[in-house]
């Protein structure tokens, strides 16, 4: 691949948009570094992701603030999911939000800051906002993150697999615990709509229930599955997403945030399934929400090569001016598609996934 700077790119931007997870600092690190050696570009971070965008936020990254990141956890960008420059919140003096249309702020500083591209590095929300700027003339190339591993067009975003790592940790503690106790041990998971995380970790932990959105479950084989554990091996693992639903169809929602570029705060279905499960059964239940922990700390070594990769497909997108597109992971090579492809796409779990077909073999319900 060459990154010989035939195109003069003398400006380039860098935004970390959204949730925060492992391997944003790598990406932040493969797209900066051949930049500043082989273009001998300027790389300029915006800060907190699109909300830097909207108020003018950014700095002159140097060589030495992009080096030894790459197993460092979050982003030294800084970012947020409250930030949508579509609809960005204001607070009036009287402490009331209004949501206004600040896009033309983004329009003016990328101007402003004599952009020649900006590399947007975000999930399903980001690469909307990104695919709306670009309508706006942006360069953009965008790069797919997310934990929950629910976007369209590419076969793994980075920071899912650090998460399933962590997720797999939890449910390997409460196996110990569960069959010390004789318990029924529920772990509730993020992913949002999608169950890959929950379905993952529960593969790999050997959970003996595993409930996701794409599943529809029946309260009565849940608890058949917990009571036929209990005789045999004393203990249940039960691991869910957080965006399960219920059989009616209604999933939980803990609360609401206008100020979000989705409203929707989920959670709390893990207590709900603990509740429901020793209510029926008068086994023993316990819930643990892992929340946040998915999010943080070091990438695998996986999510770092993935990271890295997905940058330097970024910088030769740029090079090549091949902007209002995504790089994408497609069997074992880096590709580059259009943003539109996954604009408004969800990737989920389906019925006849082979991780799905082979955690049923096993023995595994899904309480269908």
């Amino acid at each position: 691949m060459s990154l010989k700077n035939t195109n003069k790119i003398k400006r380039i931007g860098i935004l970390t948009g959204g949730g925060d997870c492992p391997g944003l600092n790598a990406v932040i690190r493969s797209v900066a570094k051949p930049a500043m050696t082989f273009l001998n570009a300027e790389v300029i971070g915006i800060e907190d992701g699109f909300e830097g965008m909207v108020n003018g936020k950014a700095k002159t990254l140097s060589y030495i603030d992009v080096s030894g990141i790459i197993n460092k956890g979050g982003t030294i960008l800084g970012t947020s999911n409250k930030g949508d420059p579509f609809r960005f919140p204001i607070e009036l003096k009287n402490g009331a939000i209004e949501i206004k249309d600040c896009s033309e702020n983004v329009v003016k500083n990328y101007f402003d800051w004599k952009l020649d591209a900006l590399v947007v590095i975000g999930g399903d929300g980001t690469m909307s906002i990104a695919e709306k700027l670009s309508k706006k003339g942006l360069n953009i190339v965008g790069v797919p993150k997310t934990i929950d591993n629910d976007l369209d067009g590419t076969d793994i975003t980075f920071g899912h697999d650090s998460a399933i790592a962590v997720a797999t940790d939890a449910v390997d503690r409460l196996q110990t615990t569960a069959s010390s106790h004789k318990r029924v041990m529920i772990l509730e998971v993020m992913g949002r709509y999608a169950g890959w995380i929950a379905l993952a970790s529960g593969i790999a932990g050997a959970a003996d229930i595993i409930l996701i959105p794409e599943i529809k479950f029946s309260w009565e084989k849940i608890f058949d599955m917990c009571l036929k554990r209990s005789i045999k091996a004393k203990f249940s693992i039960v691991v869910v997403a957080e965006g399960t639903k219920f059989p009616d169809g209604n999933l939980i929602i803990k609360e609401k945030d206008k100020k979000r570029t989705d409203p929707i705060r989920l959670g709390g279905i893990g207590e709900f399934v603990a509740q429901r499960i020793q209510q029926a059964t008068s086994l023993e239940t316990r819930a643990v929400i892992l929340g946040h922990t998915q999010r943080g700390g070091s990438p695998t070594a996986f999510d770092r090569i993935l990271a890295t990769k997905y940058g330097a497909m970024a910088i030769k997108s740029v090079i090549d001016k091949n902007f209002n597109t995504m790089v994408s992971l497609k069997g074992d090579k880096i590709i580059s598609i259009p943003i539109s492809d996954v604009v408004g796409k969800l990737r989920l779990v389906t019925q006849d996934n082979q991780m799905v077909l082979a955690a049923k073999s096993v023995g595994t319900s899904f309480g269908d």
